[in-house]
């Protein structure tokens, strides 16, 4: 369950879209997130044990996204959702764009290695850098980063830690046998 702290502030007339907000939230899952959206749609998900210190309530404008992407994200963790339909405005390179793009089609419940999504985006020698774009996935779970494993089956590397990434894959209905990940057989 998602438990959010916010206040009102007064709306902004005419905001650039650099203008951030956030919201913390605390699921039980994932532990603590804070949630960022600029007027186009959410930036950042980061994993963060604690609320913020003196942090402010998101603006009236964006409210409305953080709280619907706290219900997705909410209802993911509780195993009621599967495919996310939020706007996502992540910022990156044109190469982690089209890292993104790829993983964002890796079906739930499913994984997919490195060097798989470096050959789905026509780059086959390019696992290693595909490796270092999902490191900088700013959106994890949103663009689901933990889907993609190594080549061995073996979880490698996720920003929000390995356990999370268990938590995750484990959320999604695959099973760890002999160290390695594989979907449940039906």
């Amino acid at each position: 369950m998602c438990l959010m702290a916010y206040a009102l502030h007064l709306p902004s007339p005419k905001l650039p879209m650099n203008t951030q907000e956030s919201l913390w939230i605390k699921t039980s899952l994932l532990g603590g997130l804070l949630l960022c959206a600029n007027t186009e749609g959410l930036t950042h998900v980061h994993f963060m044990a604690q609320p913020p210190a003196l942090a402010p309530a998101p603006a009236p404008w964006a409210q409305p996204l953080l709280h619907e992407a706290a219900r997705q994200i909410q209802a993911y963790c509780a195993g009621r959702l599967r495919v996310f339909s939020l706007p996502l405005t992540p910022a990156g390179t044109a190469f982690q764009h089209k890292v993104w793009q790829a993983v964002l089609h890796i079906a739930y419940g499913t994984t997919c290695s490195y060097a798989a999504v470096a050959k789905a985006i026509g780059q086959p020698q390019a696992a290693r850098a595909v490796g270092r774009a999902n490191n900088a996935n700013p959106l994890p779970i949103l663009i689901p980063c933990h889907r993609v494993i190594g080549a061995s089956g073996k979880l490698v590397g996720y920003a929000g830690g390995l356990a999370i990434k268990q938590s995750l894959l484990l959320r999604e209905g695959l099973i760890l046998q002999a160290g390695l990940w594989e979907e449940a057989a039906n």
